[in-house]
């Protein structure tokens, strides 16, 4: 049977590529007359114990047989605009690859089929070019949730009324798609300057050239988010989340690492131990680990904490794992917690959190990160760190009521960047011993999420949807 075959330009970054795969697998799930080719790009920062972004797409994608990832070759980084800012970078050394993104299409994939669409992320709207060129519809794939995207969405008609970037001392925004007045103080810090704000208002004014916006959410979660980009201006949009893998992924590299947790959680009582977990580029310094140590020591809870060494000042790369945990633990602290809590580096998040020994999850507030807990029923305590995880923790906290605050306005490049013992301490407890009701708000919000993506539920719908447009143009 001739199929309809689709084309993926992920961003090259972790969460951004597993939430595409994901999507893939469920969109070959749920209709049988797509193939799929992901292209590939190589990590824009220094590899070192980044992505490994080939291995982990093929290793995800190897249980679909109609999904095909292609390598793109390596391309120039424009490093001095580091300094400017990390989005432009990013947005330029995407655009560094349009080339290779038609070279791919016209070798690998024209000479066997035709092209139904391009699905593209946040930050390669640079390559909706090569979906005009090729004469088909472009489609994006939004990683974050939907209070984002009416966030970056509302940057430029705010640009267009106000004549400014945002400002630390600005009073609280009104954002149509938060609930709450938005404060300054959890603004992502790119709408701070001038570059990081202008390179997003420009990628969001070509979400509107699209022919609809795929977003990792459910309706029930994000129903104000998602009812205000029904404005007339923005493309349909179709929540498809959560996009949480379902069946085991495959931990060969981290196997010993992997029975180790597991065989430990095993070990503990039901929803009795804390996850501390910050994402694959989340880190800290050492006087912020030792803080986190004392605080987890006071608390008395059972924990399992996922340990990532800050990078060198100045490099932009994936932080590692410590060789040795004592060069910043408290004296005794080891010995003092055995068999209490465990150290980790590498961490298999997804089955840590549906194991029923987790009770809380410290979470840097990556959208996948919240997806994941929200489907595994464990609540959250936030402590953002970059991108827009500082306002993803507002939302989660102010405006949805499904996680415990710790911080919602820490930036490790801000004044306030010290999280004290005391405050550590303050938040696990509440998590771990109180707050009953949160506990069962996000319980039901498990549930909600399973029944959003089962039969005849609502992203179950929307997937819906979005197929018969995908295949309108193929019919």
């Amino acid at each position: 049977m001739k199929r309809a075959e689709l084309v993926f330009v992920p961003t090259p970054a972790v969460g951004h590529l597993v939430s595409a795969i994901e999507f893939s697998k469920r969109l070959l799930d749920g209709c049988d007359r797509f193939s799929i080719t992901i292209l590939v790009m190589k990590p824009p920062f220094e590899p070192s114990a980044t992505l490994n972004s080939n291995i982990s797409a093929q290793s995800l994608a190897a249980s679909q047989g109609h999904i095909k990832i292609i390598d793109l070759p390596t391309v120039n980084r424009p490093l001095e605009l580091l300094q400017q800012s990390v989005e432009k970078y990013i947005t330029v050394y995407i655009e560094g690859y349009k080339n290779h993104v038609r070279e791919a299409i016209a070798s690998h994939v024209l000479p066997s089929c035709s092209v139904s669409g391009l699905v593209v992320d946040m930050f390669c709207t640079t390559m909706i070019d090569v979906a005009n060129e090729l004469k088909v519809p472009s489609f994006l794939f939004f990683t974050s949730g939907a209070g984002f995207l009416g966030f970056l969405l509302h940057l430029s008609s705010r640009y267009d009324r106000v004549g400014t970037v945002f400002k630390e001392s600005d009073s609280e925004s009104v954002v149509p798609s938060y609930v709450n007045p938005v404060p300054a103080s959890v603004i992502p810090s790119f709408a701070f300057s001038s570059d990081g704000y202008v390179t997003f208002a420009n990628h969001a004014r070509r979400f509107k050239e699209t022919k609809g916006i795929i977003v990792n959410t459910f309706v029930e979660l994000e129903s104000h988010a998602v009812g205000s980009l029904s404005d007339g201006e923005t493309p349909p949009v179709y929540t498809v989340g959560p996009l949480i893998g379902v069946h085991p992924a495959q931990h060969s590299d981290h196997q010993s690492k992997f029975d180790k947790i597991m065989t430990w959680l095993d070990d503990q009582p039901f929803k009795s131990v804390l996850f501390l977990c910050f994402g694959s580029s989340g880190s800290f310094d050492e006087a912020q680990l030792r803080e986190i140590a004392i605080g987890l020591e006071q608390s008395k809870q059972r924990f399992l904490w996922s340990v990532r060494k800050d990078p060198p000042k100045g490099k932009f790369m994936v932080p590692e794992e410590h060789t040795s945990h004592e060069e910043f633990l408290p004296r005794g602290f080891l010995e003092r917690t055995s068999g209490v809590g465990i150290l980790c580096g590498w961490a298999p998040q997804v089955e840590v959190l549906a194991h029923r020994a987790v009770g809380g999850f410290v979470s840097h507030c990556g959208w996948n990160s919240i997806m994941e807990s929200l489907w595994h029923g464990v609540p959250v305590v936030t402590w953002p760190l970059y991108a827009e995880q500082q306002i993803n923790a507002f939302q989660m906290v102010r405006d949805l009521g499904v996680a415990v605050e710790l911080r919602l306005n820490y930036r490790k490049d801000g004044v306030d960047h010290f999280v004290v013992a005391d405050e550590i301490e303050r938040a696990v407890r509440c998590v771990m011993d109180g707050n009953d009701e949160l506990r069962k708000k996000v319980q039901e919000m498990s549930g909600v999420c399973r029944t959003a993506v089962g039969d005849e539920g609502s992203s179950s719908a929307s997937f819906e949807r979005l197929i018969e447009v995908m295949l309108a143009r193929f019919n």
